[in-house]
């Protein structure tokens, strides 16, 4: 019977498909933030930020660190993380060729706003694994009651 236009690899379709991608890259940023309290994309380390009824949980992805290179404060309600990542290519006095870097290296830092409710004397870090967990008390005050009801 009929060719379908749609069976062609080179339709017309298919051109306009490609050019509304094309179009889609060139006006639509794919490392824009993904909501109102994240930061641009490429930030170091990225990180992921929760609450519980008893405390505030940081999560930093910063694998191959060294835990003695990561420097970690808290300052008026302001959490900074920063450290600094060697480069891992041999010495220059090496021939290497690099065809690719993409793993982040040098000095960073990343500063998250915490809660008002947060203890700023009851706060714990771990690095396992490429991961430092921050873990930050929420006061007393802060916590849910229970109420008897008589």
């Amino acid at each position: 019977m009929f060719a379908s236009i749609l069976n062609y690899p080179e339709s017309v379709f298919s051109q306009f498909d490609r050019l509304r991608r094309e179009l889609d890259d060139v006006f639509t940023d794919s490392r824009a933030p993904s909501s109102i309290r994240s930061v641009a994309y490429g930030s170091a380390p990225p990180l992921n930020v929760g609450r519980t009824p008893r405390s505030v949980e940081v999560y930093a992805f910063a694998p191959g660190l060294d835990a003695s290179k990561i420097d970690v404060t808290l300052d008026r309600g302001v959490l900074r993380i920063s450290g600094e990542r060697a480069a891992d290519v041999p010495e220059k006095d090496v021939k290497t060729t690099v065809y690719a870097r993409e793993r982040s290296v040098g000095r960073f830092t990343r500063s998250v706003a915490l809660p008002d409710d947060v203890d700023p004397d009851q706060v714990t870090a771990t690095y396992r694994d490429g991961v430092l967990q921050i873990s930050i008390a929420r006061k007393e005050a802060a916590q849910p009651k229970r109420i008897t009801v008589q």
